[in-house]
């Protein structure tokens, strides 16, 4: 039995798959069984921050596994609460954080805070939240009702949890609030929903008549969070301060973590909200390895110039391509190239496979990039060759 009848006969098919076997990987390039190496400009969907096989992370992963890789969040975690201080530092603001293993259960904890929120803050109880149409917050229960896409919707899956709304644009939020509402909660660049980004004024409108009205602003950064968009969070680009902020993906630099960000620290008290796993030595001694070396690539500029490089080259393929590109989208190392249709984008996504580049989807019709935050510039160079050798026979 091979590989792929093993996955089929043996693992649930929720995915569909590419069979390539990866075996290693260096920096932003992987390594098949055959020894075919392939530019990775997908980093596991955003979460491979500092590449593969980053010497450092590699460190200190295995000498804590040698220690301590569990104990239970009944015992103080020393790599925990120095990681908790560091995303404080880096943020700039004085946040408690809880510690998840996924993005998805970090927005569940953002959901519940804001619902405790909403049920001590007020007289009357409020609980709903307003999503923006076109998000993506997950896939439990909760958070694929949070998400604004009907697609998420299945009635296989009804009923589902309640308190949930949509709005197409920021500017219609005002007029959707009524007397229960408590939040709103958004993707600053929505990833899954096409790597859009909101207008910055736009955005800070709503973070102020948010606070002027007493609710609170989610921000999910998922996938914008820890540099991925230039600055540490999406919201420092924003020069917004949410009431909460969720990360995950790239914080562990690959190993399974979430977070939840918030200022109001007195709201959730022991016995609201826990997690076996989440926040434990190794996650947590990863996240801050992670963040130690995102944190001199960004003081160093060499983040910045990566991103200006890995755009220019973007825009070099919009003005060569006009026939299968829109418009590029996206902040930073977070980008897209929308393209004219999904047949195109389907096609590029999947030929770039057979030309040795890892590339995503998102949204109906665009290309996804979201390369390792340090990654090359020979690596970003190869990428882009084989995506011309792509592109030039489509």
């Amino acid at each position: 039995m091979n590989l792929e009848e093993m996955d089929k006969e043996f693992v649930l098919q929720t995915y569909t798959r590419n069979y390539t076997n990866f075996t290693h990987g260096v920096g932003s390039t992987l390594y098949d069984e055959n020894g075919d190496d392939y530019i990775d400009f997908a980093s596991g969907i955003g979460v491979n921050s500092v590449g593969h096989g980053n010497e450092k992370l590699t460190k200190v992963i295995c000498e804590q596994a040698s220690k301590i890789i569990h104990i239970s969040n009944l015992q103080v975690i020393e790599p925990q609460a120095k990681l908790a201080q560091k995303i404080s530092e880096l943020y700039g603001k004085n946040v408690g954080t809880f510690f998840a293993n996924s993005g998805a259960e970090a927005n569940e904890g953002a959901i519940k805070l804001a619902r405790k929120y909403g049920d001590t803050k007020f007289d009357n109880k409020k609980y709903k939240i307003i999503t923006l149409e076109h998000s993506f917050h997950g896939r439990t229960l909760s958070t694929v009702r949070a998400t604004g896409q009907d697609s998420f919707h299945p009635s296989s899956f009804a009923p589902y949890i309640d308190g949930f709304s949509y709005v197409g644009t920021i500017a219609d939020v005002k007029d959707a609030i009524d007397n229960e509402t408590v939040a709103v909660m958004m993707e600053l660049v929505q990833g899954e929903g096409g790597v859009e980004a909101f207008d910055k004024d736009e955005v800070q409108e709503l973070a102020l008549m948010l606070k002027d009205l007493g609710l609170l602003l989610i921000v999910d950064e998922v996938q914008s969070g820890v540099y991925r968009t230039g600055e540490f969070t999406a919201s420092n680009y924003y020069g917004i301060t949410p009431d909460i902020i969720t990360l995950a993906k790239g914080l562990g630099g690959g190993v399974p973590i979430g977070a939840v960000l918030t200022p109001h620290k007195d709201i959730l008290v022991a016995g609201d909200h826990g997690s076996t796993f989440g926040g434990n030595y190794l996650s947590t001694a990863a996240g801050l390895a992670t963040l130690e070396i995102l944190e001199e690539l960004y003081n160093s500029k060499k983040l910045q110039n990566t991103i200006e490089y890995f755009g220019s080259k973007l825009n070099e393929v919009l003005e060569q391509y006009p026939q299968l590109f829109i418009k590029q989208t996206g902040i930073g190392l977070m980008r897209g190239l929308k393209a004219m249709n999904s047949e195109i984008q389907a096609s590029i996504i999947k030929s770039s496979m057979k030309n040795g580049l890892i590339l995503l989807k998102a949204g109906r019709n665009t290309v996804r990039f979201l390369p390792s935050l340090t990654i090359s510039k020979a690596e970003i160079d190869s990428g882009f060759i084989r995506l011309e050798e792509t592109l030039k026979n489509i």
